[in-house]
């Protein structure tokens, strides 16, 4: 099995980062999660620049979790970066917010988002949810040929 990037989580919140790591990893969805803490940092990862400027920037992820409330730079600007870019434009990006704010939801469909997701309050269902999601996203969806870099979910 390729053990390549499959999910970049761009997440602020250490709590979220622990509750969706820990429920991908409950539910043997992802090889591999990248981390990263700012829509700065995420821009530098997925463009192989900075202080991620020797990775290879022909290994993407297969899906892109996004937070909105971002420092440096918000999830809506990564976003439009990343849609306006042919390398990256076919990476599907959930959002994956506290907001319930319509406005948000309609700008995040209008800059190219893939889906909106509301993160839930609640332990089990937020774990519910991220196992839904990469259920979909990792075994279910088929992305373009050649950007994927790995298609099978870790088996126990």
């Amino acid at each position: 099995m390729d053990d390549g990037l499959q999910i970049l989580l761009v997440e602020d919140d250490p709590n979220d980062v622990d509750l969706t790591l820990h429920a991908f990893k409950e539910n043997n969805l992802a090889n591999h999660m990248q981390v990263v803490r700012d829509g700065a940092e995420a821009l530098d990862f997925v463009f192989s620049l900075g202080a991620y400027a020797t990775r290879d920037a022909d290994i993407q992820p297969e899906l892109i979790l996004l937070d909105l409330k971002l420092p440096k730079v918000d999830g809506l600007e990564v976003l439009r970066q990343l849609k306006q870019d042919a390398r990256t434009r076919s990476i599907p990006v959930v959002i994956l917010t506290s907001s319930q704010q319509e406005r948000d939801v309609v700008k995040g469909y209008d800059t190219g988002a893939n889906s909106y997701i509301v993160k839930p309050v609640d332990f089990e269902r937020f774990t519910d949810a991220v196992r839904q999601l990469g259920m979909y996203w990792l075994l279910l969806n088929h992305s373009p040929k050649g950007r994927r870099t790995t298609t099978q979910a870790v088996s126990s």
